[in-house]
């Protein structure tokens, strides 16, 4: 009887299609070469037969990866990561890694006009997957009554006794320090967006300032313009020296 010849890389790409639907996938182009004793070349075509199929996907700094729903965060109105993913029909789930009052770095005691405040340190998880380190900050007044409990089933936008104004926020790119990364499940180095938060109170005192870091490859941010300017420039751009 004759034997059936398989093509390599369809059989690593079959064996690579089971580890994705188990979460097993984890591995970079050399360690799979090393894994399946096959060139790069190969275990690359592996991979885009993947692709074509939507179970993966690659980005730079990140390499592959399996593929995920991208988490598009609209910026045109005051809002939780939690009402967002709950607007997509997603599960949302908070951890808290730090909470405690403490002094303030000097650029946070600027802006709230305080000298301690209450340091909320958190990961979001997004279906299950961590997609965001949030840090947030509120003056000692405010937030004395707050609970460790209370801010991880919460927004501080729902748990102050203030009626809110408006935010500004700052968005730019970053590489993901060790922490970061190890947080994010992400390689050190790789690109995160960086958004921080300032939301002031209706008479425009800042009351909360908060840091987002987000993996790149998983995260849009999207500004609905409703009277375009001539210009094509994104509107709110500001260089950085």
């Amino acid at each position: 009887m004759r034997q059936v010849r398989t093509i390599r890389y369809r059989d690593i790409a079959a064996d690579l299609r089971a580890r994705v639907e188990g979460d097993e996938f984890t591995a970079s182009e050399s360690e799979l070469s090393a894994t399946y004793s096959a060139s790069r070349v190969t275990i690359r075509k592996a991979l885009e037969h993947l692709r074509s199929e939507g179970l993966v996907d690659s980005r730079q700094g990140f390499g592959w990866f399996v593929a995920g729903s991208t988490v598009r965060q609209p910026l045109a109105h005051l809002a939780t990561i939690e009402d967002q993913l709950e607007a997509e029909g997603r599960a949302s789930e908070r951890q808290i890694l730090d909470f405690a009052f403490v002094r303030p770095p000097a650029r946070v005691r600027s802006i709230l006009g305080v000298d301690k405040a209450l340091k909320v340190r958190r990961l979001n998880l997004a279906d299950g997957e961590p997609f965001a380190r949030v840090t947030v900050w509120c003056p000692e007044e405010l937030g004395a009554e707050l609970s460790r409990s209370q801010v991880q089933e919460r927004s501080f936008y729902e748990l102050l006794p203030v009626s809110f104004g408006g935010a500004t926020q700052t968005i730019g790119a970053d590489a993901a320090s060790a922490d970061d990364a190890e947080l994010l499940q992400i390689p050190v180095g790789s690109p995160v967006l960086v958004c921080e938060r300032i939301t002031a109170d209706a008479a425009g005192t800042p009351v909360l300032i908060g840091e987002y870091v987000f993996p790149a490859h998983r995260t849009e941010f999207t500004v609905d313009l409703a009277h375009p300017e001539a210009s094509i420039g994104p509107s709110g751009l500001r260089l950085v020296e």
